[in-house]
């Protein structure tokens, strides 16, 4: 038994400081990244937010708006197996994530990018598939996930993956961290797997745990190359449900909703999810227009005219303690 005690964070931790800025207005801001991705070679333009693979926000009518403001879909698991002909639209800001069993299914699919995506990213088994993974697609551009840890980072990178999907149980609906004890915050596996992936010349996804604009703002300060989103996307119209007294339903894919609707219990798995209702919210589009105006104002306060720029810009200012604690670049 070991005790790490250096201090991780979440971003609720943390607030940024303002900083002067040359800059008049937001409209300035230049939230378009361009990626060139390690193994694959190929290059990708867009603002790097991606919807959760989850079965509530990862359907045919998110990808219709999220394509049209250059944003990424990760369809639900299940349109892989039966309907991946309803995701035609923008092929190159679609990430089709799958499992260990899926590596067939992914290797014929034509589109921006693929993804091996497990709860437990840790194990050889998972390391030797996204190995398979990429002889099977020497081209393709790949993503895996999840784990929270720079050494598995590398290994993952290593073994074939462009990108690397980051966070354990930091989602909204997700309760690993409760059912098992096991996680890390957010924030500072973030900042560490970053560090590490750009050391190797890859790329890293922050997924889970915000809740606001501000949080993926704080992500991609942190270093993320990509930001996904599950809850800040449920509860509007192109979600999959029902709208029932004014509230959806959202649910994680480890959650009973889940395991029932995909037929998926066993006697030796439990639930790690959890579902709650959402208040209603309207449209997508407007949710996305406030969460890119949110993105464009933060960079405004630090002086950063392009999203590239934020990390650097960046100083995190500890709140959440006794004693407050600056870090980052002066």
């Amino acid at each position: 038994m070991l005790i790490n005690e250096d201090i991780k964070l979440d971003y609720s931790d943390v607030l940024i400081r303002p900083k002067r800025s040359r800059m008049s207005s937001r409209g300035e801001v230049r939230l378009f990244r361009t990626h060139r991705f390690l193994w694959s070679k190929k290059k990708w333009t867009g603002i790097p937010i991606m919807s959760a693979n989850m079965d509530t926000v990862g359907t045919p009518s998110m990808h219709n708006v999220l394509s049209k403001h250059k944003l990424i879909t990760c369809p639900a698991k299940h349109y892989l197996k039966n309907d991946s002909n309803k995701f035609n639209k923008g092929k190159s800001n679609i990430c089709w994530f799958g499992g260990i069993d899926d590596i067939s299914k992914l290797s014929k699919t034509s589109t921006g990018f693929i993804g091996l995506d497990v709860a437990n990213g840790y194990t050889i088994k998972f390391v030797d598939s996204v190995k398979k993974l990429r002889d099977k697609c020497p081209n393709a551009t790949i993503a895996a996930g999840n784990v929270v840890t720079a050494d598995m980072t590398q290994e993952l990178i290593l073994a074939g993956a462009d990108i690397v999907k980051v966070g354990i149980g930091p989602g909204s609906v997700c309760t690993t961290r409760i059912k098992t004890g096991i996680g890390y915050p957010q924030l500072s596996a973030v900042i560490e797997c970053a560090d590490a992936a750009h050391g190797l010349n890859a790329h890293i996804i922050a997924d889970g745990g915000c809740t606001s604009s501000g949080d993926i703002v704080k992500a991609f300060a942190g270093g993320a190359d990509f930001v996904m989103i599950g809850g800040m996307l449920a509860g509007h119209d192109e979600c999959d449900g029902t709208i029932e007294d004014g509230v959806m339903k959202f649910y994680g894919m480890a959650s009973e909703s889940a395991m029932t609707r995909h037929s998926n219990h066993n006697n030796y798995r439990g639930t790690e999810g959890k579902t709650v209702e959402i208040e209603y919210r309207g449209k997508a589009d407007d949710t996305i227009k406030d969460i890119l105006s949110g993105i464009r104002s933060a960079c405004t306060y630090v002086g950063a005219n392009k999203l590239k720029d934020l990390s650097k810009c960046t100083t995190f200012l500890r709140v959440n303690n006794t004693h407050n604690t600056v870090f980052g670049n002066e």
